[in-house]
């Protein structure tokens, strides 16, 4: 297996979400689209993390400047979010156990 990048999203929300659900659902149906995408996993509670699977920097780049997804990072910082920060991590190995 090629290593690859991993986009490590981690966020706590405002109580401000209105149409963040609707526009989450978008960015990982474009997301999906993008040249480079392996993958993505999410989880949310009181911290939300979602990360997301690239083949390499440049695909991540150019997601990151994708326009639709500039306009969900905007709306994020003014409303959505009172904390996020993005870790990108090569990934130079994987396993996994499933029973």
């Amino acid at each position: 297996m090629e290593p690859y990048y991993a986009v490590i999203f981690t966020s706590r929300q405002t109580k401000n979400i209105e149409g963040y659900s609707e526009m989450s659902d978008l960015m990982e149906t474009l997301a999906k689209q993008q040249p480079g995408f392996l993958g993505m996993e999410s989880a949310r509670n009181e911290v939300g993390i979602t990360v997301s699977y690239w083949q390499n920097l440049e695909n991540i780049k150019n997601w990151k400047a994708n326009l639709d997804h500039l306009t969900a990072q905007q709306k994020g910082r003014k409303q959505w979010y009172s904390y996020y920060k993005v870790r990108i991590c090569k990934v130079e190995r994987e396993y996994e156990f499933e029973r």
